[in-house]
């Protein structure tokens, strides 16, 4: 009797029998209507219930999400706001073009909040993804279709893909640290190791740069071990401009000086200088010259164009005061040998008769 029951209630509720499945026949002992309630109420009601944790969890995780983001957007906003102070002190001896690129600071802290916000619905999207997928197959296994042939085969071509696209894999988990920590961006000027040059596209998988000459790099996300960003906030460009022993270094020091103040007045479109000018003293003394260093805080991306700017004035300014830039130059110390000690010249009838006996010899012997 027991086993009859048994094996009715396992064909009318299945081997897993539900609390309303089994409640029904209990009660009724009708192999049919228990069947028909396990159908239309506790499949489904299961169903559901698969369903609203997985919108729970989903939600959970989507708030988690806006919090990492949010961190995110605070850690920008709080260094962007120590580069204004910063800034700030500066803005008295600044002009009014300046005063404009420095709103470059604000404007880099925008782009680095919409690429958090970007990043943050790229993680809701596949969060949410993922979490419904995995709440679908649940649910389809409790409508009773089999999933272990369909996840063994999920799993062999998922194995397969994994082992044959590891680079992919490391390139897009790099693309998307790049992406959080804002390491660049586009128009940017960074140095990743394997190529350097302008940044003209970020995505998952590659970053693609354009260098000095024109030649277009696509570096994979995950071959950058090291990157060099040129064009964050601000920049610096360090000359070491030699002059002569000779040369009277305070003279030298204080023209370099003027010229690099005179620049830092003007305040040129493509030289904005952001802090008085630098000049560290004495930095080496070279084989045929003595350097001094002049270092000067500019606007991102244009440490190259002042550099430029300030070489060619400084040149101007040398000739100007009679201030030497020093050539290579050597000491050559010449000596003449005494007549005694030059070799004697053997004359040629002598070498002659000297080889015709050293050979009649030779034939002596023989």
């Amino acid at each position: 009797m027991i086993n009859t029951f048994s094996t009715s209630l396992s064909d009318a509720c299945g081997n897993d029998p539900g609390f309303i499945c089994e409640w029904i026949w209990d009660n009724t002992e009708n192999e049919k209507l228990s069947e028909i309630v396990s159908w239309i109420v506790e499949r489904p009601l299961k169903v559901v219930v698969i369903l609203l944790v997985a919108m729970i969890v989903n939600r959970l995780l989507r708030r988690a999400i806006d919090r990492m983001v949010q961190r995110i957007i605070s850690a920008r906003e709080q260094e962007q706001t120590e580069a204004e102070l910063e800034s700030e002190k500066t803005l008295s001896n600044v002009g009014e073009r300046a005063r404009r690129k420095l709103q470059r600071i604000s404007e880099h802290g925008e782009r680095s909040r919409q690429r958090a916000l970007t990043l943050g619905a790229v993680l809701r999207g596949t969060s949410t993804t993922i979490v419904y997928l995995m709440g679908l197959m649940i649910a389809l296994g409790e409508v009773g279709l089999d999933l272990g042939p369909l996840l063994a085969g999920a799993g062999i071509v998922g194995l397969a893909i994994g082992f044959g696209a590891q680079s992919l894999v490391a390139d897009f988990i790099a693309g998307v640290f790049v992406i959080i920590e804002d390491q660049y961006g586009v128009g940017d000027w960074v140095d990743v190791g394997s190529a350097s040059g302008t940044v003209e596209r970020v995505s998952l998988r590659t970053t693609v740069l354009r260098d000095a000459h024109g030649t277009v790099w696509v570096v994979p996300n995950g071959e950058v071990r090291r990157v060099g960003n040129s064009s964050q906030l601000w920049a610096r460009t360090v000359l070491d401009l030699e002059v002569a022993y000779d040369t009277d270094i305070d003279k030298a020091a204080t023209i370099i000086k003027d010229v690099a103040d005179q620049l830092w007045e003007e305040q040129l479109e493509v030289a904005t200088i952001l802090e008085e000018p630098v000049v560290s003293g004495v930095q080496s003394f070279g084989a045929d010259s003595i350097a001094i260093r002049l270092s000067v805080k500019t606007e991102p991306g244009e440490q190259w164009s002042t550099g430029r700017i300030l070489r060619a004035r400084i040149k101007k300014a040398f000739d100007t005061y009679g201030i030497e830039i020093p050539f290579p130059q050597r000491t050559v110390w010449m000596h003449t040998a005494d007549n005694s000690e030059k070799d004697k010249e053997v004359p040629e009838v002598e070498i002659k008769r000297n080889l015709l006996e050293g050979s009649s010899g030779s034939s002596d012997e023989d």
